[in-house]
């Protein structure tokens, strides 16, 4: 059995790469061998930083009673090269998807093993649970045709989630971030674009039918409330940690009827859930990344070795990166 290299975040702003020995496989077990996986740079940002709250219960396990030490990642892609005794031969050799931290190795049961289709790469598929955000973000704020729809952020997430709206008939869809690299994102060859990437100085108040709050900064819903319409709807995506900005409810949004939506994908919306599953879900998001292919948007490639490198470029220079993948 060969050994395992695992990042470890150990206390705020460190990291370290912690080798160990593979028990033997079980007879319904399969070893996995990492290709490449993506950092979440949102919620790893808040790991690496020590902002993570203690969630006892946050309806999945990857983010229940978060402590130091950690080993923490979710988009994991890798090969099966070996198998336990009573798993089936099609499994050999099967490139896979798994919600892993990053590590070099990982021995799984089928079932937690997600074949990625032929028509993807290994670091299209990096992007999975990225992808299945976006289209719960999406499915969250149920867009109209002809709708005025604002994306703030252009982070991962809010890319992704403006690729998808991007294919709505909406009147307009509008995305902004303060770093130009991400506002960018949509120029890159072969994305074929309606997006207008603007500053918040570009925008009128009271102007978007829906807005998707999706910058990392709980100051944004400030900006988000001033420039929803009436009746509107705020998607907030984000995930805040203990960051904290106090929000204006008292002036025009007690008036307004605005609606703020809490997103994100560990459920479903009681309002699918009797029709949607997670597995359907999951399938849309397949084939989003087979229509969009998002590797176009990786910036850095490091390996687990350099992981240090790579948070505190995350950390300290946010402006020149969008999506940073381990190889191994």
């Amino acid at each position: 059995m060969p050994k395992v290299r695992t990042l470890y975040f150990t206390a705020p702003k460190q990291v370290e790469i912690k080798e160990s020995d593979l028990p033997a496989l079980k007879t319904d077990e399969v070893l996995v061998e990492t290709i490449c996986s993506a950092i979440s740079a949102g919620t790893e940002m808040l790991i690496y930083r020590g902002q993570f709250p203690q969630l006892a219960d946050s309806h999945d396990a990857v983010s229940s009673d978060l402590h130091y030490p950690l080993a923490y990642g979710y988009a994991c892609v890798g090969r099966v090269v070996e198998l336990g005794k009573t798993v089936h031969k099609e499994w050999k050799d099967k490139l896979v998807f798994s919600f892993q931290p990053h590590t070099s190795h990982f021995i799984a049961k089928t079932e937690s093993l997600f074949p990625i289709p032929d028509s993807l790469s290994p670091e299209n598929a990096c992007f999975q649970p990225n992808m299945e955000t976006a289209v719960n973000l999406v499915q969250d704020g149920a867009p109209i045709l002809g709708e005025r729809v604002l994306v703030l952020g252009q982070g991962i997430i809010g890319i992704l989630t403006a690729s998808l709206l991007n294919e709505f008939p909406l009147e307009s869809l509008v995305t902004v971030d303060r770093f130009e690299l991400r506002r960018n994102a949509f120029m890159v060859e072969g994305q074929k674009s309606k997006v207008k990437s603007l500053t918040l100085q570009d925008l009128q108040p009271a102007t978007f039918d829906l807005v998707f709050e999706l910058s990392g900064s709980p100051a944004a819903l400030n900006d988000a409330i001033e420039l929803t319409t009436f009746s509107g709807r705020i998607v907030i995506g984000s995930w805040y940690g203990q960051k904290h900005a106090p929000i204006d409810l008292g002036g025009s949004f007690h008036r307004s009827r605005i609606k703020l939506i809490s997103s994100q994908v560990s459920t479903i919306s009681p309002e699918l859930s009797g029709r949607w599953d997670k597995s359907r879900r999951f399938d849309v998001a397949w084939n989003a990344l087979e229509r969009i292919q998002p590797e176009k948007w990786i910036t850095q490639r490091f390996s687990l070795n350099e992981a240090g490198k790579a948070y505190q470029l995350l950390d300290e220079n946010p402006q020149e990166t969008v999506q940073v993948v381990f190889g191994y």
